[in-house]
């Protein structure tokens, strides 16, 4: 496998999870992922990285977390945004079915509900889940098609 496309899925899920804060905090993070990487790796900060694609609608929320990884081909975006409750799953999922996205929520676990979408140019994956004391929020982890994201396997 190449070491590469073995690093976008791991760093993806670890972006995901919301461990990326805590991560940057470790002084030299951003360059030991980009030499594993060989792209550009961009952690942390409040703001919308400037080459997030604009097929991919946000929720009008203030960002928490934001970072990119990768190269022009190949890239993953995470972004973490405020939301006011559970109910905005289902305005995200209006966003992004109206962008042209094909996909939907699966249902709630608890205090998270989950979404993946897809479109000819991009994968998105949507965590709606309460932040404890620091409310509700959306984190999106969103890969270009050509970056390999894992599939689930199927249980016997």
């Amino acid at each position: 496998m190449n070491m590469r496309k073995g690093v976008a899925v791991p760093l993806a899920i670890v972006l995901a999870l919301g461990l990326a804060p805590a991560l940057s905090a470790c002084g030299n993070v951003e360059g030991i992922v980009k030499n594993v990487t060989g792209g550009h790796v961009d952690i942390g900060g409040n703001k919308v990285p400037s080459d997030f694609p604009s097929a991919v609608p946000l929720y009008k929320g203030d960002v928490v977390f934001a970072a990119s990884v990768g190269g022009e081909d190949k890239k993953v975006w995470n972004v973490t945004v405020k939301v006011p409750d559970a109910t905005a799953a289902a305005d995200i999922e209006k966003q992004l079915t109206a962008a042209g996205f094909t996909g939907g929520f699966k249902g709630a676990d608890g205090d998270t509900n989950t979404g993946t979408f897809t479109s000819d140019a991009y994968g998105v994956l949507v965590v709606v889940t309460s932040a404890g004391k620091n409310g509700w929020v959306a984190n999106y982890t969103v890969t270009t098609a050509s970056v390999i994201s894992p599939s689930p396997t199927p249980t016997p």
